[in-house]
């Protein structure tokens, strides 16, 4: 089977390993970068690594439930959150679009299905990414990865503007320097801090004529304020 042109990255949560095997195949040959975990811990260490553009996640898992898991990561990643489960009930399918789902794929579902309903998730993602996000006299341009300050680029590094998105997007929140790196630079953390610290020097001094600031919590973190 002829693979088509990249499309984007999926991770495919599933406990039932030929399944995983049969979706990824599949994803595979439509153009997607597949990531499968087995359980909900296996995941969460995809996630340290990747971002994908959507996950597939099964409601039932040997080490707790799809709907937890959604709302532990619904805040940390963009990614379109499609459920997979063998219960079709209305009252379960509500409490998934509420804690943060996009949608439910019900199982035996035919490979196509699958697809159809990833790829309009991917394309919707597409879409979000295209948005400018504003903060004061701040502008980010999440598809160009640029940002301005009033219309005027801050020259930004391509990991200064990752960073500068996730401070943004997190105004007045305390965030861990580990959770920073992991997600800004898509790695574990590591010991040593002095790629963070440099980066947010940096952006400090690119940033200090907007109107906000990027301050320091001791053993918590960082925190992007106005003032």
């Amino acid at each position: 089977m002829e693979v088509e042109m990249y499309k984007g990255s999926a991770l495919l949560v599933e406990d039932n390993v030929k399944l995983n095997n049969v979706n990824a195949r599949a994803l595979e040959s439509r153009g997607y970068e597949v990531y499968t975990a087995l359980s909900l811990g296996e995941a969460r260490q995809r996630l340290l690594w990747i971002d994908p553009d959507v996950i597939l996640l099964d409601v039932m898992l040997p080490d707790g439930t799809g709907f937890d898991f959604c709302q532990e990561i619904r805040d940390k990643t963009m990614a379109h959150i499609l459920f997979l489960t063998a219960r079709a009930d209305h009252e379960d399918m509500l409490q998934g679009i509420r804690i943060g789902g996009d949608g439910y794929i019900t199982k035996p579902f035919h490979p196509e299905e699958m697809l159809v309903k990833v790829d309009a998730a991917v394309r919707r993602r597409n879409t979000d990414k295209a948005q400018v996000v504003k903060k004061g006299n701040l502008e980010l341009d999440i598809m160009a990865r640029q940002a301005f300050s009033d219309g005027k680029s801050l020259e930004l590094t391509a990991i200064e503007f990752s960073l500068l998105l996730l401070l943004v997007k997190n105004e007045g929140n305390i965030l861990n320097s580990d959770y920073i790196y992991e997600t800004v630079w898509r790695a574990p953390a590591i010991q040593n801090k002095r790629a963070l610290q440099s980066a947010i020097s940096k952006l400090r001094i690119k940033i200090e004529h907007t109107g906000y600031s990027i301050s320091v919590q001791r053993s918590q973190g960082y925190i992007f304020e106005k003032g």
